[in-house]
């Protein structure tokens, strides 16, 4: 395709992506066919140019005038433009008038300040915005007596699995489930953070940067804390005495820019904030883990995409665990995932120190084996030349003293940028990929014959199952195609000696000797082998824009019955023992919210999977970034009061 041709299509698409259907300007249509056609031809350069395009916006200017100086590699703390561009506008107008750059866009008139929002938020300012959210009319009473029944994303041990007692549904009822109240949150077209319900509240993290509290029953904003960046983390919580009236519970979770926070549940209060890591480009994706006062916090980086520039010096960011202490945000040690600093390595066509190793990145959420008082974390690929053992591995680290107890590694030599799809491919590692992170969190797993094995699922579609004492491979199965958008993206579960894997296999302007197979499989824990596959509908994306069969989102098993969450924005329950669809959820179809809004959502996508307590299913649907279905719905479901 011409490339001319291909830059007007991707921007196209792009401002179709962050636009409302209810704004004045006239709507360009994009067909099915331009669309598929920009997917076929390359994946990872479409989102380059739909970047790309962003320079065009007047604030491009104000920006470099006012900002650039230190976010574009000056000063070694400040973010890297490309990763302001996950913030929305109203946030970067909020930090530019009123937050931490309000100083330094003081040289700027107001008008200016709303450019350059809008060209690092890369839409108009007010695009994705809602009426705002309902307080509650009267102080809503934290109650002492709902004590989590879980702390953390996983539930235990990651294997997100939630039995019917905790859900509060019965196995009759959760097929019958209907909605009690939806919420669009505020500017915000992605939904990526799980929420846990606790002390009658439900707290999840938003787009625009933040977390909300907002009363379980009812689904009025109790509290509203703002963070520098988007929280797509799940949230973690301390547990408490039930009827305990001065528990003063905790919250724990991190944002895009990589900062971690501690926040009291019962008012939004910080209690401690801390940047997990100097590099300018760290940032938290995986959810903290609490054990035993300690918080377990993954550091992860989006250098990666900085690579496309030729003249960036590719990549100095390292994958990290760092502990906590959970009260005051003491740290008590930080382990890197590569032990030594990068260091120049070669020099590429354009001139460019390039550094190594770099990456193996940790996205997922930390895995806490208490008998053998250590932790399982999966890393992602290296993101420069030389490939180290360190990328595409579960690491075990000790709980005590972060040392490294063993090292598993899935797949060797693997170094990868974003660069290596584009047409800027200079600083591309010379090993190419393949890009098959570990981006799901592991799970520690018991057999029916007890055995404990550490399981992972890998982009590339295998699941691996490693002894938790030693680091070996008992048994490895090869699930899905794998892909960049393939194989396992972000969570899977397990229960009764069963493993549930979702399988994402979308296009990624690559082709692949096996087909794709989106969709929910099943494996026996103790073998491997695949019980059952329940494949994903071939039909309904057809004619529908930004729409894949396969499951992006993290799975959970809840009353004994599997949710998965597909991105083509269907939540489907399956039986454990056979995968039959026993119910589905189509978010993608309008609901009215509490204000008064009709809002749907979109691809499920990210860590945020299904969750439930008290009797309530919670679901979040929207996922508007890599060219899936934008959307912005939290849904919560439940057996109607007569």
């Amino acid at each position: 395709m011409n490339n001319s041709i291909f830059l007007v299509l991707a921007l196209i698409i792009f401002f179709l992506i962050n636009s409302n259907e209810n704004q004045d300007s006239t709507q360009i249509k994009v067909t099915a066919e331009q669309t598929a056609e920009i997917e076929k031809t390359a994946g990872t350069q479409a989102i380059m140019d739909q970047w790309a395009a962003r320079l065009k916006l007047p604030g491009k200017a104000h920006f470099d005038k006012a900002c650039a100086t230190c976010h574009e590699g000056a000063v070694a703390k400040a973010p890297h433009r490309e990763m302001l561009y996950l913030l929305t506008p109203e946030a970067h107008y909020s930090a530019m008038t009123e937050g931490v750059m309000a100083m330094q866009a003081a040289s700027l008139t107001d008008k200016e300040k709303i450019e350059v929002a809008e060209f690092l938020g890369g839409q108009p300012m007010g695009t994705a915005s809602t009426v705002p959210l309902p307080t509650c009319a009267e102080a809503t009473k934290f109650n002492v007596n709902d004590v989590p029944k879980h702390n953390n994303w996983g539930v235990e041990t990651n294997q997100r699995a939630i039995s019917s007692y905790d859900s509060g549904i019965s196995e009759s009822e959760i097929t019958n489930l209907e909605p009690l109240w939806a919420l669009k949150l505020p500017d915000s077209n992605r939904l990526r953070s799980q929420p846990v319900l606790a002390g009658g509240l439900l707290f999840v993290g938003s787009h625009s940067g933040g977390v909300y509290a907002f009363d379980q029953k009812s689904g009025c904003q109790v509290w509203h804390f703002k963070t520098a960046g988007e929280v797509r983390t799940g949230i973690a919580i301390d547990s408490w005495e039930a009827g305990n009236d001065s528990a003063e519970p905790q919250i724990y979770f991190g944002d895009a820019i990589g900062n971690v926070y501690a926040v009291k549940a019962r008012s939004g209060k910080l209690v401690w904030r801390d940047r997990a890591d100097k590099h300018p480009n760290a940032t938290i994706t995986g959810a903290p883990s609490l054990h035993d006062g300690v918080l377990y916090t993954p550091v992860s980086s989006l250098e990666v995409q900085l690579a496309v520039n030729p003249y960036y010096e590719c990549c100095t960011g390292r994958g990290s665990v760092v502990a906590y202490d959970a009260l005051t945000g003491k740290r008590r040690w930080k382990t890197f995932t590569i032990p030594e600093e990068p260091t120049v390595q070669y020099v590429n066509e354009a001139g460019t120190s390039m550094y190594g190793p770099s990456g193996s990145t940790v996205w997922n959420s930390p895995t806490i084996d208490v008998h053998r008082n250590q932790l399982y974390v999966g890393t992602g690929e290296n993101m420069s030349s030389p490939a180290d053992h360190t990328s595409d591995a579960v690491f075990a680290i000790d709980l005590t003293t972060g040392e490294v107890n063993w090292i598993y590694q899935a797949t060797v030599g693997d170094a990868w940028n974003t660069a290596c799809d584009t047409r800027t491919p200079q600083s591309c590692p010379v090993e190419n990929g393949p890009d098959f992170d570990f981006g799901a969190g592991t799970m520690l797993v018991t057999t029916d014959s007890s055995r404990q094995l550490v399981v992972a699922g890998q982009k590339s579609g295998d699941v691996h199952a490693v002894d938790p004492d030693t680091g070996e491979l008992v048994w490895k199965t090869r699930v899905g195609r794998g892909g960049i958008q393939g194989g396992v993206h972000f969570g899977m579960a397990a229960e009764g000696g069963k493993i549930y894997v979702p399988i994402s296999d979308g296009p990624d302007g690559r082709e692949y000797e096996m087909p794709a197979k989106p969709g929910l499989h099943a494996l026996d824990a103790a073998t491997g082998e695949i019980l059952w596959y329940s494949a994903a509908p071939d039909d309904i994306c057809q004619g529908r824009n930004f729409c894949d069969p396969g499951i992006g989102q993290a799975i959970s098993v809840i009353s004994g019955q599997v949710f998965a969450g597909g991105m083509d924005g269907v939540m489907r329950a399956h039986d454990a023992d056979s995968g039959e669809v026993l119910y589905q959820i189509d978010t993608t179809r309008p609901y009215g919210t509490i204000t008064g809004e009709i809002t749907s959502g979109g691809s499920f996508g990210g860590a945020s999977g299904a969750t439930a307590n008290n009797g309530l299913l919670v679901l979040s649907s929207g996922y508007g970034i890599y060219n899936h279905m934008p959307g912005n719905l939290l849904l919560v479901l439940g057996t109607p009061i007569n």
